[in-house]
C-alpha cells in the first residue's frame, strides 16, 4: 500500500518526516513481524581436546613459502610458473573482483537516482495549424535506508567476498601442494627407472647363467624359462614407469597452464634433489582460524546471517523521496524560461506481500545450509590433519626399518662378493643378493616421497602459512 502526499513547502519537511517516523513506531508497536536482528556467531562444532601426535609446526613457524624447505630452485621455479600460468587460480581471482563490483552494485541500492528527460509532441486539427510543445523534465527519488536493510545487503556481499578471497587462498594452497607432490612422483619414477633398467641388466646376466648352467645340465629347463618370464615381468614394470611418467608430466604442465606434451621436467634424482624438511613440534590452537576452506564456509555462514536480517527488515515500512523539476514551452527559444518543481515524500507499508514472509523463511533455512557445510569442512579438516600425522609418523618409522634392512643387506652384499673371489659361492648367488637389495632400495626411495608428499599434504591441512582471520562483518 502506498500512501502519497502533496507537494510541501521546504520548511513543513521535517514535520511531515517526523510524523512518518511516529506512525511507523506505531504500526511496528502493534504489528507481528519479526524483525529481530540477532549478533553473529560461530556455528558449533565438535571440540578437539588433543591430537594424536605432536610431530607438526606450530601457526607461527609455517611461513607462507614453506616449500623453499625442500631446498629444491627447480621446485621454486615451478611453484611461481604455477601461480603466475594456472587457469583455476586465475579463475578464483576473477570471482574475487567480480564479488567486489557486487558490493558496489548493493550499496547503490541506498543512492538516490536521477532521471533527465526531454521531449516534444505535435497536435494537429482539421482546419487547424499543427501545434507543437517542448517540455524537459527531471525527477529525483531515494528510497532512505532508514532501517539498515541496503546496508545489510552490502554486509552480506561484503563477506561473500571475503570467502571468495579465502577460496582463492585455498585454491593457491592446493596448486602449491599438486605441483610439489606431481613434482615428487615425476623425480620419483626417474630413480624408479634406473633402478629398474639396473635391476633388469642383473636379471639378464642371472639368464646367462642359467642358460649356461642348463647346457651343462646343472638345472633344469624350467629354471631358465622361469628367469626369462622375470624378465618379462621386469620389462613390462619398466614400460609402466615410463607412461606413469609421462602422465605425470603432462599433469604437471596443465598444473602450470601448458599445453600437456609441452612441458618436460629434466630427469633428476628425488633423494639427491629434494631434502627432507625438518618439522618442528607443537599443534597450532588456531587451526580454524588458519585454513582457508574454513575461512570461507564461516564466511558464507556470516553471509547467510545478514541475508537474513536483510528480509526481515524488508518487512518494514519504507520511505521515499521524490522530487521532481521540468519547463515546457510552445517556442523552443522559450523552454528555460519558467521552471516548475514539486516534491513528494512518501510510505510505504508492506500490509500483505507473501513473497516478503517467504523470502525470510528461505534465509532462515538457507542458514541450516551453511551451517552444516561449515561444521562439515571443520570435520574433515580434523581428519585431514589426523591422517597426516599419522602417515608422516608410520613412514619416518618405516624409513628407520628400510634404512637398517639395506645396511644389512649391503654387508650381505660385500660378503658375498668376497665369497665369490674365493670360490666358496656361485656368481648366482651374488646377482640374487644385489636384487634383493635394489627391492630394498626402491622400497627406500618410495618411502622418501611419501614422507615429502605427506609433509606437503601436513602444511596444506594446517593453513600452509596463511594467517588468521577474524569472521565478522566489515567495519566501515
Amino acid at each position: 500500500m502506498s500512501l502519497g502526499a502533496p507537494s510541501v513547502e521546504p520548511e513543513s519537511r521535517s514535520a511531515f518526516v517526523h510524523a512518518l517516523l511516529v506512525g511507523v513506531w506505531v504500526l511496528l508497536a502493534g504489528g507481528c513481524a519479526d524483525v529481530r536482528l540477532t549478533e553473529f556467531e560461530r556455528p558449533e562444532t565438535p571440540g578437539k581436546a588433543a591430537w594424536s601426535r605432536q610431530t607438526v609446526s606450530a601457526a607461527e613457524t609455517i611461513a607462507p613459502d614453506w616449500w623453499r624447505e625442500f631446498r629444491d630452485p627447480y621446485l621454486d621455479e615451478l611453484i611461481n610458473k604455477a601461480i603466475a600460468g594456472n587457469f583455476d587460480v586465475k579463475i578464483l581471482a576473477a570471482r574475487i573482483q567480480v564479488a567486489s563490483a557486487q558490493i558496489g552494485e548493493a550499496r547503490a541500492g541506498a543512492l538516490p537516482t536521477l532521471d533527465l528527460g526531454a521531449g516534444a509532441s505535435v497536435e494537429k486539427s482539421t482546419g487547424q495549424k499543427s501545434v507543437t510543445q517542448y517540455n524537459l523534465g527531471t525527477q529525483l527519488n531515494w528510497e532512505i535506508d532508514i532501517w539498515g536493510k541496503v546496508e545489510k545487503g552490502v554486509q552480506a556481499q561484503t563477506a561473500e567476498y571475503r570467502a571468495s578471497e579465502a577460496d582463492w587462498r585455498a585454491g593457491y594452497l592446493k596448486l602449491v601442494s599438486d605441483v610439489s607432490t606431481t613434482y615428487f612422483q615425476i623425480l620419483q619414477l626417474d630413480e624408479q627407472i634406473d633402478q629398474q633398467q639396473r635391476a633388469l641388466g642383473k636379471n639378464r646376466q642371472i639368464l646367462v647363467t642359467y642358460e649356461a648352467m642348463y647346457k651343462n645340465g646343472l638345472v633344469p629347463n624350467t629354471q631358465v624359462l622361469r628367469q626369462r618370464a622375470e624378465i618379462n615381468r621386469l620389462s613390462h614394470d619398466l614400460l609402466e614407469l615410463r607412461r606413469s611418467r609421462d602422465l605425470a608430466g603432462n599433469a604437471l604442465a596443465t598444473l602450470l597452464g601448458v599445453p600437456a606434451g609441452e612441458f618436460t621436467v629434466p630427469v633428476g634424482r628425488l633423494q639427491d634433489r629434494v631434502e627432507l624438511p625438518a618439522v618442528p613440534a607443537g599443534i597450532p590452537s588456531v587451526l580454524l582460524a588458519r585454513r582457508p576452506d574454513i575461512v570461507a564456509a564461516e564466511f558464507r555462514v556470516l553471509q547467510a546471517h545478514n541475508l537474513v536480517g536483510q528480509a526481515k527488515l524488508a518487512q518494514l515500512p519504507t520511505i521515499s523521496l521524490t522530487a521532481r523539476g521540468g519547463t515546457s514551452s510552445f517556442a523552443l527559444g522559450d523552454l528555460l524560461k519558467s521552471f516548475t518543481f514539486g516534491f513528494l515524500p512518501s510510505i510505504n507499508i508492506p500490509l500483505l506481500d507473501p513473497s516478503v514472509k517467504a523470502r525470510v523463511k528461505t534465509s532462515e533455512a538457507q542458514i541450516k545450509v551453511v551451517e552444516h557445510d561449515y561444521q562439515r569442512t571443520v570435520i574433515g579438516a580434523f581428519e585431514e590433519v589426523e591422517n597426516a600425522l599419522v602417515n608422516l609418523d608410520a613412514h619416518k618409522q618405516q624409513r628407520t626399518e628400510l634404512q637398517q634392512q639395506i645396511d644389512q643387506l649391503k654387508i650381505v652384499a660385500a660378503q658375498t662378493e668376497a665369497q665369490l673371489k674365493e670360490g666358496v659361492v656361485s656368481q648366482l648367488e651374488v646377482f640374487e643378493t644385489e636384487r634383493s637389495l635394489l627391492a630394498a632400495q626402491l622400497s627406500l626411495l618410495a618411502n622418501h616421497q611419501q614422507i615429502l608428499s605427506d609433509t606437503v599434504v601436513l602444511y596444506k591441512a594446517l593453513g600452509g602459512g596463511w594467517p588468521t582471520m577474524e569472521v565478522a562483518n566489515a567495519r566501515n
